[in-house]
């Protein structure tokens, strides 16, 4: 019964929903060498037991998105996934730096996400909105550079938010990036508590002024 019930995803990586087949298919496309000869590789890869473990590989599979059609494609391939589940709207982050760093623009990026959220209005029902995250172990200049490279494509984009590493990397690194996005009128999120402590949450809330924490598990060691 709980399959069938209508669901809202907010804290979705769309970069993160890469599947095996799907990995292949665009290195393939693309020509890039994978350091992986199967999907069952992939997915053995997968058995992680810590974050940096799965940004490991989450870093080395998005080195296959290469063209918008590609960013189309793995967003359009999410989207089948919630039609399957019933999910009617979802709230998407992405990682423009982990693209941007390798040399593909900002706008192969977010137009390749936007069409096939298009899409799946159009198509499939599902509304959506995304959020920009910054990569919390990049400098804040570049987090800086990142939100004005955005600036363009804001009318696409309902907020910013902070991943990646998050020990050493305390949420008041950014505040000054939180700060201007907020001028630009974008609301803000943060990853805090995830594996950093309970005063991440603390800085995020008030040194980022956040509305929303995403993990946040490490609450229950702050009374």
């Amino acid at each position: 019964m709980t399959h069938a019930l209508p669901k809202a995803e907010l804290h979705l990586h769309i970069e993160g929903t890469l599947e095996p087949e799907l990995m292949f298919e665009l290195a393939a496309r693309n020509n890039i060498q994978l350091p992986y000869h199967s999907v069952e590789d992939v997915r053995r890869a997968y058995e992680f037991n810590d974050l940096q473990s799965f940004l490991d590989i989450y870093y080395a599979g998005a080195g296959v998105l290469q063209t918008e059609q590609d960013f189309h494609d793995l967003t359009w391939a999410y989207l089948l996934r919630c039609q399957q589940d019933n999910v009617v709207h979802t709230e998407i982050f992405f990682d423009p730096q982990t693209h941007t760093d390798r040399g593909i623009d900002f706008e192969t990026v977010i137009e390749g996400i936007h069409s096939a959220l298009q899409d799946g209005e159009q198509k499939l029902g599902i509304t959506s909105q995304v959020i920009m995250c910054f990569l919390r172990h990049l400098s804040a200049e570049a987090a800086m550079d990142t939100l004005e490279m955005s600036r363009p494509w804001h009318q696409w984009i309902i907020g910013v938010g902070l991943d990646s590493s998050e020990v050493g990397h305390p949420p008041e690194k950014f505040q000054a990036v939180f700060d201007k996005a907020r001028h630009y009128g974008l609301k803000a999120v943060a990853h805090a508590g995830e594996e950093g402590p309970a005063d991440y949450i603390w800085g995020a809330i008030k040194s980022l002024g956040v509305e929303r924490i995403d993990h946040g598990v490490r609450c229950e060691d702050e009374p």
